[in-house]
């Protein structure tokens, strides 16, 4: 049924046909649809009240009655295992900090200098001042010693009179470094998430949720949320709880979001907590972080998960390219004036990563698409170059894997060596890996470890170094892993997609049911929806350098039109005619007015336009007047459509007269002694919805 609202929204055809000879191709994607389970829908439906593309959603994330769609949708309701019953060094853990507490020992956090590591850092220092130790941290440098705990902060440890280490986001891997440590009498405690080696360092303790059970819901957590688990419980066993268990919420809350952790198990539990208790964050720093990123008091009321995804970007931006200790003294500070002097110098930094991001994108493209680099024999993409910041090119990596679909590797040469070389040295790259569904990055890492010096990460992402000379060498190398478990029609950006719908089926309830399986991100990502063989009827690129598309779209046999928009997708102006689209749900606010629009996510040729279809669509095009006599709430109506104009009369002679895109129509016997009526209010709206339904019943046959 077409929707009155967006009645008469075309533009420029003429244009987008005279300009399609000079259209780039399509991108070259591919497609995955979740297998249909009309039974299962009907079924979850039922017993839930939900719609059935949402019981579709739901289903394809392995949830498949009506318990555990509850649970999915009020994480609260679930009963927890203890922490304590769950990480078999938990217990011990507490008692190392408590004794340290007891005997005033000092204690050090070796953070990192990631979103994860930095609000972990954070969180500790928060909770163990809170419990009143003597507590400082060190964050190892991103240009001068890379990732992680080293001999060199161990030892700087040691001299400083430190007793207890702890480790946050990091440490799983620093087998020497512990050595170290427990050679020169230092208690440590390991707290990360990262994947584990074949050889686990001799700490103390070492809480990592990879040690669990896949069954675990403590499994997907990040380095934060393990810092979490640790503050909670050795708050609890010392009884000093209160005061505590909100201002760490919130800093698990930025970390995971930051750190792009699975929302599944405890993570989409706590986070749906914090992100309901950041709008009114009792944090100084949190307070003006919401600030500067222009978050006043009635955007605080729309979308609290919306402020969490804008926040975290602002801090993972200083971890890329500036200095973590900015966002410690942030999330850490009480002082008002010292949070917002540090928050606007995250918005800055922040600001200076998306124009670094554009320009070494924009470099590596042209590197790609120029040398030519033979990505699709390779089955693997590397790209390396001077003069790239290493802090951003892992979001580099990430948008290549989006255009070109095939795992990436991205690295620059070190500007700077470690502090443990000289400057006869030979030359490093260090670089970020990103991947697809089909390839797991730590294990071609590890198909290499004898080429590589120092890496790290899991099965979607990574980062490295090595001896620049090594480079050809480990270019075949990944080649060669990628073989193994890449074939050729792997190498398309893969859309995934959760159900066929109708463009008539979008509408509020839709989307507000979708908006209760929220936070989205990994292991529950946003829903993506497809409808065949709609017509795009209007087009245009957006933006300051053209790049984005802008566009209406009306689903084939109906006048149903929708606005929608595709991000980065300027290149790609004018697109046929006729379309398979895939799209997620937005609502969009202007002017006072909110409606539901589609993110396009990807698009086909159309196979399915029959040749009725295009007769119907021509008919209608062409057709100079459509009229139809209709019945409404027990009236007789006449209406007629043009191209440009509505008309519908009663039986008294009265014609309400709606243009083209205009929510205001005229309501009178003649246009001189007509008024104007908004007719997008009731009992306008109705009427008009009657009546273009009527005309299309008219003209289908």
């Amino acid at each position: 049924m077409s929707d009155p609202k967006g009645y008469a929204q075309r533009n420029c055809q003429a244009s987008i046909d005279n300009n399609r000879s000079t259209r780039k191709r399509l991108p070259n994607q591919r497609w995955h649809i979740a297998p249909s389970q009309p039974e299962a829908v009907q079924e979850l439906s039922i017993s839930t009240g939900l719609l059935p593309l949402v019981a579709q959603v739901i289903i394809n994330r392995n949830i498949a009655t009506a318990q555990q769609a509850h649970t999915y949708i009020e994480p609260e309701s679930q009963d927890l295992p203890s922490p304590l019953d769950e990480f078999e060094d938990l217990w011990i853990s507490v008692e190392l900090i408590k004794k340290a507490i007891a005997e005033e020992e000092q204690i050090a956090i070796c953070g990192d200098y990631d979103a994860d590591g930095m609000t972990s850092t954070a969180l500790l220092l928060r909770a163990l001042k809170h419990l009143g130790a003597k507590v400082d941290y060190a964050i190892p440098s991103r240009m001068k010693d890379g990732y992680g705990i080293n001999t060199r902060i161990v030892e700087e440890f040691a001299s400083n009179g430190v007793g207890l280490i702890l480790t946050v986001d990091n440490g799983i891997s620093a087998y020497e470094p512990i050595v170290r440590a427990v050679e020169l009498g230092l208690s440590v405690i390991i707290t990360d998430h990262h994947d584990l080696p074949a050889q686990l360092p001799p700490a103390d303790a070492i809480l990592n949720p990879k040690l669990l059970a896949d069954t675990s819901p403590y499994k997907g957590l990040a380095g934060v949320g393990v810092a979490y688990i640790l503050a909670i419980a050795t708050a609890q066993s010392l009884g000093q709880l209160k005061g505590l268990t909100n201002p760490i919420l919130e800093l698990f809350t930025l970390g995971t979001i930051a750190d792009l952790a699975p929302l599944i198990g405890v993570n989409r539990r706590w986070l749906k907590r914090g992100l309901r208790a950041l709008p009114n964050s009792q944090l100084v720093g949190i307070q003006a972080l919401m600030q500067v990123a222009g978050i006043d008091e009635a955007q605080k009321q729309l979308k609290p998960d919306d402020i969490g995804f804008r926040l975290g970007p602002r801090i993972n931006a200083v971890g890329r390219i500036g200095d973590p200790q900015m966002v410690i003294e942030l999330l850490t500070t009480d002082d008002p004036g010292v949070a917002l002097e540090r928050a606007m110098q995250c918005e800055q930094i922040n600001q200076h990563r998306r124009l670094l991001c554009e320009q070494i994108e924009k470099e590596a493209i042209n590197l790609v698409e120029s040398t030519p680099i033979p990505w699709q024999g390779d089955r693997i993409l590397v790209v390396v170059s001077a003069g790239w910041h290493h802090g951003v090119i892992g979001i580099v990596a990430s948008r290549l894997v989006e255009r070109y679909g095939v795992p990436v590797f991205i690295g620059t040469y070190e500007e700077e060596q470690s502090e443990s070389s000289d400057a006869t040295s030979p030359p490093m790259i260090r670089g970020s890996a990103r991947s697809i569904d089909e390839f797991n990055v730590f294990d071609a890492l590890n198909y290499c470890s004898d080429l590589l010096g120092k890496f790290g990460g899991h099965r979607a992402a990574g980062g490295f170094s090595f001896l620049a000379a090594n480079l050809e060498q480990i270019k075949q190398r990944l080649s060669e892993f990628a073989h193994k478990c890449l074939e050729v029609e792997h190498l398309k950006p893969l859309v995934k997609i959760d159900a066929q719908a109708s463009l008539g089926q979008v509408d509020f309830t839709l989307y507000e049911q979708l908006e209760g399986l929220q936070p989205w991100g990994i292991g529950n990502s946003t829903p993506v929806f497809w409808t065949p063989n709609v017509r795009v009827i209007e087009q245009r690129a957006i933006g300051k350098s053209q790049a984005h598309l802008k566009l209406t779209i009306q689903e084939a046999d109906t006048f149903t039109q929708i606005k929608a928009l595709a991000w980065r997708w300027g290149e790609y102006c004018p697109l046929p005619e006729h379309l398979d689209i895939a799209y997620k749900l937005k609502e969009n606010h202007w002017q006072g007015s909110t409606n539901i629009e589609l993110e396009i996510v990807g698009v086909k040729l159309s196979q399915t336009q029959s040749s009725n279809n295009i007769a119907v669509l021509n008919k209608r095009i062409n057709d100079k007047v459509q009229k139809a006599v209709f019945t409404h709430s027990g009236r007789i109506y006449v209406c007629s459509k043009t191209l440009t104009e509505l008309r519908i009369r009663n039986d008294r002679g009265n014609v309400l007269a709606v243009s083209q895109g205009n929510s205001v129509g005229l309501l009178g016997k003649s246009r001189e002694v007509a008024k104007q009526v908004n007719v997008t209010q009731s009992p306008y709206f109705q009427l008009i919805k009657a009546a273009l339904q009527a005309i299309e019943d008219e003209y289908k046959n």
